[in-house]
Formats: structure tokens, sequence, C-alpha cells
């Protein structure tokens, strides 16, 4: 049967962008920026993500367009005979099964959201603790979180079964050129609001106070981090984007254009964000809270408020459910290659897997929310530390040992395919740093989420 392909190039990088911009982009970047000297942590987030990210996805990108297939048959077309490199496949999709099973229920908290804000749950002069308790409510209600998960999971899948062309493609044009507009739009909004110039001084303007104070190791760590984690590299899930690429054009071409789009939506969110709260008084947190009490707080105190959050959360919907979709391709095209079943098939038995298994995070708020897994974490931290400091750092490192060594692929098919096509190309110098270097800095990674 002929692997089906990308209908165009934009199609491709929209959807491997869609892939790669999530939610952390969108909560996490802004905060850890303000936190760590804003502009010279941005700065060096740059850096990191053209030294560390953009290689690494080249090479899932490459595996998959030099083999056709997905994931685990791509290594065993790759590999050569009787090595097991293969079996880091299996770790791929366990990943991105991992992955969904927290990360449908938390985008489903977004689409709740969005129907709270466009319905009038939020209402104008609401206090912080009445916003407050609307997020504990809807933590502690299995039914509600429920119905917000299933409708994600089932969205999801119901979009994938239409095919990739007419189905991932199709959808994922029109959800990242609204959430494109979308971003623009509360980004302005916010720019313009009285008071806004703090926040954006905070955000961007480089405090070397705050350098000092953290420590300039911290900051470039922290950098180093977000720069890696972005791209959400190490459990194949832009591999799969590979196996459906022409070769018309160049891998690191491609990979900067993916990674120009996910940083372009990180640095946007924090322009959002940063001036809105610091128009209104309000100190930005971390974590969750900044997303569903922070910034409710701020629109129920904004001229027209309802519109805005109603917008806001609209975005983070097509945030989030972007990369659901792309995961969600990436296990039904695995199930394909492998079982050799029909899409329709695949789809029903992956739909019933994932609602069942993501089950466990969306009681973990409330029926077992005395349930400590890993480290005393709950249910979401717990799986959340599985995928973001085990599978992604480590799976990262092991497409990095194989596509460089003789051990695996070798360097030389490696950089043959990544730079077949038009547009821009590595440089055959950069062999000793592939090779030498980036292992260290990913391995500084892996200690770091360790510890």
């Amino acid at each position: 049967m002929k692997r089906e392909g990308f209908k165009s190039r934009l199609g491709f990088i929209l959807v491997s962008a869609g892939c790669a911009i999530g939610i952390g982009n969108v909560w996490r970047f802004p905060y850890v920026a303000g936190e760590n000297g804003g502009g010279i942590f941005v700065l060096l987030y740059l850096v990191f993500l053209l030294c560390m990210g953009v290689p690494v996805l080249t090479m899932e990108l490459a595996i998959g367009r030099a083999s056709k297939k997905s994931i685990v048959l791509g290594y065993k077309t790759l590999e050569k005979p009787k090595h097991k490199w293969h079996i880091h496949g299996w770790f791929c999709i366990l990943g991105c099964y991992l992955l969904m099973m927290y990360y449908t229920t938390v985008s489903g908290w977004m689409v709740g959201y969005f129907f709270k804000f466009s319905t009038g749950t939020f209402k104008k002069n609401m206090n912080a603790e009445a916003i407050g308790n609307v997020f504990s409510e809807l933590l502690s209600s299995p039914v509600e979180m429920g119905i917000w998960m299933v409708l994600t999971v089932v969205l999801g899948f119901f979009v994938c079964s239409k095919g990739l062309q007419s189905g991932v493609e199709k959808i994922s044009k029109f959800m990242m050129s609204a959430l494109l507009v979308l971003i623009v739009v509360l980004a302005v909004h916010s720019i313009v609001l009285p008071g806004a110039s703090k926040g954006l001084g905070f955000y961007l303007i480089p405090s070397m106070d705050k350098v000092k104070e953290i420590g300039l190791g911290n900051v470039v760590t922290a950098a180093m981090n977000q720069a890696f984690f972005t791209l959400s590299l190490g459990i194949a899930a832009m591999e799969i984007f590979g196996s459906y690429m022409s070769r018309d054009n160049s891998l690191p071409g491609e990979a900067l254009r993916i990674s120009a789009l996910d940083t372009f939506v990180a640095i946007m969110s924090g322009l959002i964000i940063f001036p809105a709260c610091f128009s209104y008084g309000v100190q930005p947190d971390q974590g969750p809270s900044l997303i569903f009490v922070t910034l409710p707080n701020v629109f129920v105190n904004m001229s027209g408020g309802r519109v805005w959050g109603t917008l806001f959360f609209l975005f983070m919907t097509f945030a989030s459910f972007s990369t659901i979709v792309a995961v969600f391709e990436n296990i039904i095209s695995f199930c394909i290659d492998m079982f050799h079943w029909g899409r329709k098939k695949a789809v029903l038995i992956n739909g019933i897997i994932v609602l069942i298994a993501s089950m466990p995070c969306v009681l973990g708020y409330n029926v077992w929310k005395n349930l400590y897994l890993i480290g005393g974490r709950d249910v979401l931290d717990s799986e959340d530390f599985l995928v973001s400091n085990l599978l992604l750092p480590i799976g990262s490192l092991i497409f990095l040992i194989f596509c460089t060594t003789k051990f695996g692929w070798g360097f030389d098919k490696y950089y043959e395919e990544c730079n077949a096509g038009r547009g821009i190309r590595f440089a055959k110098w950069l062999k000793p740093y592939f090779q030498f270097v980036l292992p260290i800095l990913i391995l500084i990674i892996i200690i770091q989420g360790l510890i």
C-alpha cells in the first residue's frame, strides 16, 4: 500500500510545529524567562535551540524520511543486521501513550475554561477566591473532568480517522492559522493596556541583578532545559512526520522553520501574559495556577474581559489540541505499519486504550487525590516525570548515537539524508560537535532531571 504524504510543504511545517507547540510554551516559557533575567534567558534559549534542538529534530526527521516508516520499522530498515536499535522504538511509542495519559486531561481543562468564559461563568469583578474556587471545583469533579477529557480524545481520534491529508493536515492548517492570528491579537491587546510597560520590562529587559541573584549557571541550565524540551523530541513524535515528507527540501531548513514557529508562539505568549498581569497588579505565578487562576483574575477585571478570556482559552485549546492530533497520528501510523490494521481499526482500538489509560489522571485529583507515586508526586506529575525527565532526554540521546556513530546508522548516511534537497545544509565540520559535545549537553539535562 502506497504511503500517504503531505499535500503541501506548508502542511508539513504547520502539523510538525503544532506537535511541538503545546501548553508548556504558553505558561512555562514566559514564567521561566521572567524568573531567569528576562532578555538574557531568551537569548540563551535561542542559542541552545539552535545548538541542541534543531540537530536532534533533524535526526528524528531523517530516520522517518529515509525509512518511510513509523519508528520501530524505521529503526529496523536502517539498523545493521542483528542490531537491536528498534527496541528503543517500542519505548518511543510507550512514551506517546504515556504523554497522552495526562495531556488529554490538561487539554480538557482548556476546553472547559473556553466553555466557562464563553457562557459567562466568570463574571465581571469576581473576587480572587471565587475565581480560584472555579478551578478547585473542576479538579474535585471526576464527572466534569471526565467529560472534557473524553470530548478531547474522541475529537482527536475523529480527526485522525479522516487520514493524513483530509484530517490531520487540514485541521492542523486551520488550527495553527487561527492560533497565530489569535496570539497576535491577544498580544497587541495586552501591550496597549495601561501600565503594560512594567510587564514588558520584567519579561524582556535583561536583568543582571536577577542573574547574580539566581546564578549564571542556573540561568544557563534553565535555558538549556527549555530549548531542549520545547520541541517534544525523544519519543518519535516528530519522526512520523519525517516518514510522510518528500526529499525536495533539506532537513536543517525545515527544522529551523518548525523551531521558529514554536519559538514565536512561546515568546508571544509572554507578551500576552506579563503586560496583562502587571497592568492589573497581579503577580504572575508558576504552573497551572498561572493559566487557571491568575489570568482569569486579570480577565474579569478587564474591559471586555469575557471576550478576551474566551479568545485566550480558544488559543490554548488549539495549542494543546494540535499536539494531541499529532501524537494520535503517530500511534495510529505505528499500528497500521506494525500490525497491518486499517486506519479505522487502529483509530477504534487506540481510542478505547487512550480513554481507559487517561482515567487515572482524571481521578488523581479527586477519588485518588491521596495517591502519591514517584517521589511523592500525584498521578499527573508522576506521568509527566517519566516522559519529561526520562523518555524525552534519554530517547534523544539514543537518536543522536544512532545517527552519528558507526554502531548505528552512521554519520555519513544521516548527513546525506539530512542535506538532501534544497535549502540550508549542515557543514561536514560539525561531525565532532554532534559526536562528542552534543551527547554531553544531553547527559547534563538527564542528570539534572533525575537530581
